[in-house]
């Protein structure tokens, strides 16, 4: 039974992109990031992107947030509160220093009432290149 245990945990310690039992990955949200990321390769995940290249941010229903800079996509998936994630909330960041990191928190205000409903805590962000 030990030994089960023991193999059941280091599985889950071997995929730390994977969902915990409580976020469950949404299928539509996979499906858009999927097309968005089509014909990109994924590059080695960096913890922080400094604010000044950072360009325009969309967010992945329950899923990611996709940060542009340049020709380059970063995908960041949340370590929690990814569940919340919605186009009709507004990403509130406050960047402390000049770059954005995994150890940040972006909250989420809801478009049409204008009051906090949540926050999200970034992971690390992995940089997604065309392919030639």
């Amino acid at each position: 039974m030990r030994i089960a245990f023991a193999a059941a945990a280091l599985a889950a310690l071997a995929l730390p992109g994977a969902a915990t039992a409580d976020e469950k990955p949404y299928p539509k949200g996979e499906a858009e990031l999927a097309k968005m990321l089509e014909g990109r390769v994924a590059g080695k995940p960096v913890k922080c992107l400094s604010s000044s290249t950072l360009g325009q941010s969309t967010v992945i229903d329950k899923t990611a947030i996709v940060y542009r800079s340049g020709s380059k996509l970063y995908v960041n998936r949340p370590r929690g509160g990814a569940d919340q994630l919605s186009d009709d909330e507004i990403l509130v960041t406050q960047i402390y220093g000049s770059q954005l990191c995994n150890v940040d928190k972006i909250d989420l205000v809801d478009r049409s009432s204008r009051m906090w409903s949540g926050f999200v805590v970034l992971g690390d962000f992995v940089p997604y290149t065309k392919v030639k």
